[in-house]
């Protein structure tokens, strides 16, 4: 499995890539192309947020979107847009997005430093 990660370039003003709060493996951008083929009709890019919930108190979410939103910066890997809100940008710093595929699951996993705890089915997370 590959680990390396593909560097973003930013859509919006004042927003260098160095600074994108997170980054999607070569894995993660294959399957959400993948996946997104299959919309009908096609999205115009992928929504990577945290939202409150779950024992812990945040968890992560995912969906596709036609348009960015008035406080989304919107960040490019490869042709792969991402939409990233404000709010969620702060709980996402040096957050890492793969798709792993094991005889048990297969799935999208966030791997993010910032993160204090999981609750015991770690689908949750407190900072």
């Amino acid at each position: 499995m590959a680990t390396a990660t593909v560097t973003p370039t930013a859509e919006v003003v004042n927003a260098p890539a160095s600074t994108t709060p997170v980054t999607l493996t070569p894995n993660a951008i294959v399957k959400v192309r993948e996946i997104m083929s299959t919309q009908d009709p096609i999205p115009a890019g992928l929504r990577i947020g945290v939202v409150g919930g779950g024992c812990s108190g945040f968890q992560y979410s995912m969906s596709f979107e036609n348009q960015s939103g008035m406080m989304d910066k919107v960040y490019r890997f490869e042709d792969l847009k991402v939409f990233v809100d404000a709010t969620s940008a702060m709980y996402l710093s040096n957050c890492v997005v793969d798709y792993v595929e094991t005889l048990e699951a297969a799935g999208f996993k966030f791997e993010n430093a910032a993160v204090k705890s999981t609750c015991g089915c770690g689908s949750s997370f407190s900072v």
